[in-house]
C-alpha cells in the first residue's frame, strides 16, 4: 500500500456529506471495494454496505460455516458546522500532519484504513468489511444488518481507542459502557398558586423522584480482561414542569443519563413506588465486554507491533521495540459503539481506532495521518495473525 492511500482516502470520504443520508458515501465505499478487491460485497436495503473475502489455510473451502473476522466502521456523521461546509461538500484540510473535517475522526479515517487493510490482508479467518448506516442515531444500521443474519464471530470495530493508556497510544478497548436514557414524568392536579392545597404539586412528586435516583447505586461490574472494576453512572441532565408563575403545575418531567456496564444497570423502576411517577426508557445503548482472551490479545499484539514497526506492515516490529510508556494496553472505553450490538448479539468485539478522546464531534474535528496509517497496519495484522 502506497503509505499516503488511507489519507487520501480518507480525504475522499470525508467530503461526502453523510449527516442526513448516507447513500453518496455507501456508493463510495461499494464503489471502491467492488474496483479494488475480488470481495463478494453487497449493500443492504437500509444502505450498510459488506463485504466478504474467504480466508486461507484451514478455513478454505472446507468448513459449511467457517469462522469470520469483521472490521466494522461506520459512514454517518453528526451534523457539520458551518464552518466544516464547502459548497455540496463537506470541507477537508490538511494540516501539520492531520486531516481536519467532520467525519475524520469519527469515523472515516478508520473506514478507509479498514478498507484498505481489508484489501491487501492474506487473511487466516474469512475476512469481512462492515460500513453501517445510523450509528449516530442509535445503530439503526448494526441492528438491522444483525436482524438480517449478519453474526461474524469476531471483530474489531474502529470507534477511537487513542490515548487512554497514554497520548498518542492506540490501545485496544476490551470493553465499553452503554448508555440507557430515559424520562420520568410525574403527574399531579393544577391549582390556582394562591390555594396550593387544591392541587398536587408535579414537581415536587418529581422532586421525590430525584431523591430516590440519587440514592441509588450506579451500575458496576468487574472487566476480567483488565482486571478491575468498572462503574457506570447515573445523572439527572434535565427538569422541566409548569407553564406559569401563579398555577400549581400539573406535570413535571425529568431526563436521566445513566451509563451501564456489562452485566449490570441501575433501577430506575424505583421511582415508580411514588404516586403519579412514570418511567420510560427513550434510548439504551448496550455495554460490550470481550470475553475471548486469545482475541483480546491477538489484538493487542497487533496494536504493539504496529507501535513498534518503521510504517511497511511487511516489515515487522515487535512489542520489544515500543518504550513501556508508550506500550497499547488493553483499556476500557466510556462511550457506547456498535460493538455493544454485535457483542449482545454473540459476536466476540474489540474497539480500535485512531480518533483520541475530545476529537469527534466538534467544529474542528481532525484526525492523525500517522495514526490512520497505524490503524491500517493493526487491523491488516490482526486479520493475518488471528486464526480463532
Amino acid at each position: 500500500m502506497d503509505r499516503a492511500e488511507v489519507g487520501s482516502l480518507t480525504r475522499e470520504l470525508v467530503a461526502i456529506p453523510s449527516h442526513e443520508d448516507e447513500t453518496a458515501a455507501g456508493d463510495r465505499i461499494e464503489e471502491w471495494l467492488r474496483a479494488e478487491t475480488d470481495a463478494a460485497v453487497t449493500r443492504d436495503g437500509v444502505g450498510n454496505v459488506i463485504a466478504r473475502r474467504s480466508g486461507s489455510e484451514r478455513t478454505a473451502g472446507s468448513e459449511p460455516d467457517p469462522p469470520t473476522l469483521a472490521l466494522v466502521g461506520h459512514h454517518d456523521v453528526v451534523p457539520p458546522d458551518e464552518s466544516q461546509v464547502a459548497g455540496d461538500e463537506y470541507r477537508v484540510e490538511e494540516r501539520d500532519g492531520r486531516l481536519y473535517g467532520r467525519g475524520t475522526a469519527d469515523m472515516k479515517g478508520a473506514v478507509a484504513a479498514a478498507m484498505c487493510a481489508f484489501r491487501d490482508a492474506d487473511p487466516r479467518l474469512d475476512l469481512v468489511f462492515a460500513s453501517f448506516v445510523g450509528e449516530e442515531t442509535g445503530g439503526e444500521g448494526a441492528r438491522h444488518a444483525i436482524d438480517e443474519g449478519f453474526s461474524p464471530d469476531y471483530a474489531v470495530v474502529g470507534e477511537g481507542s487513542t490515548g487512554y493508556s497514554a497520548p498518542g497510544v492506540t490501545d485496544v478497548a476490551v470493553a465499553h459502557k452503554g448508555r440507557r436514557g430515559s424520562t420520568v414524568v410525574a403527574r399531579g392536579e393544577s391549582a390556582h398558586a394562591s390555594e396550593p392545597e387544591a392541587g398536587v404539586n408535579a414537581v415536587y412528586r418529581a422532586c421525590d423522584a430525584v431523591d430516590v435516583l440519587r440514592e441509588l447505586s450506579p451500575p458496576s461490574a468487574r472487566i476480567g480482561l483488565v482486571d478491575r472494576e468498572v462503574t457506570g453512572s447515573l445523572t439527572v441532565t434535565g427538569m422541566e414542569g409548569g407553564d406559569a408563575w401563579n398555577v400549581i403545575p400539573d406535570r413535571c418531567s425529568v431526563v436521566v443519563d445513566e451509563r451501564t456496564v456489562p452485566g449490570d444497570r441501575a433501577d430506575l423502576a424505583a421511582v415508580e413506588e411514588i404516586e403519579g411517577v412514570e418511567w420510560t426508557v427513550d434510548q439504551d445503548l448496550p455495554p460490550m465486554a470481550c470475553d475471548d482472551r486469545a482475541f483480546a490479545d491477538a489484538a493487542l499484539a497487533a496494536a504493539r507491533e504496529a507501535a513498534g514497526s518503521s510504517g511497511d506492515p511487511d516489515a515487522g516490529g515487535t512489542p520489544e521495540h515500543v518504550a513501556d510508556e508508550d506500550t497499547p494496553q488493553h483499556v476500557v472505553k466510556p462511550h457506547a459503539t456498535d460493538a455493544g450490538w454485535l457483542s449482545s448479539a454473540g459476536t466476540e468485539c474489540v474497539v480500535c481506532g485512531p480518533a483520541r478522546p475530545g476529537e469527534a464531534h466538534t467544529d474542528d474535528e481532525s484526525v492523525s495521518l500517522a495514526v490512520l496509517e497505524r490503524c491500517y497496519r493493526i487491523y491488516r495484522r490482526i486479520a493475518e495473525s488471528f486464526d480463532g
